[in-house]
């Protein structure tokens, strides 16, 4: 690994809980599907993040996954190959969170979301090892 291997390890764990609590409320149903949307989105935002780190031995601090994406893309050009699922991703970190004028997630929604994230996680391992 070129970045920090140890602080790069740390996101990928951490992104690896995420993915843990996703697989746990889409199993058994014991959470809501706009919470398995918002564990995709920061599921897929810490993986990118490692891999920022990976490439550039530095973190940006912004959770608009559009914007990390164009910084890779500064390094990697085929990061496109990802960019629907993190286009699909991107507005979870608002839209789950907050009572407003956002609908309600459906499960089929928070499977899809679950499905983008691990096509995001395949595509940083299968760089950064």
């Amino acid at each position: 690994m070129k970045g920090n291997k140890e602080v790069i390890e740390l996101w990928l764990h951490k992104a690896d809980e995420d993915e843990l609590n996703i697989k746990s409320i889409l199993k058994h149903r014991d959470g809501t599907p706009s919470a398995a949307c918002f564990l995709s989105q920061q599921m897929a935002e810490k993986y990118l993040k490692g891999f920022l780190i990976f490439i550039k031995n530095d973190l940006v601090k912004i959770h608009d996954l559009i914007k990390i994406e164009e910084i890779i893309s500064e390094f990697f050009s085929d990061i496109n190959v990802v960019h629907t699922e993190v286009s699909m991703l991107n507005g979870f970190y608002i839209e789950t969170r907050y009572p407003g004028d956002f609908p309600e997630f459906s499960w089929a929604e928070a499977e899809e979301a679950y499905e983008s994230a691990k096509t995001i996680k395949n595509f940083v391992l299968e760089k950064i090892k």
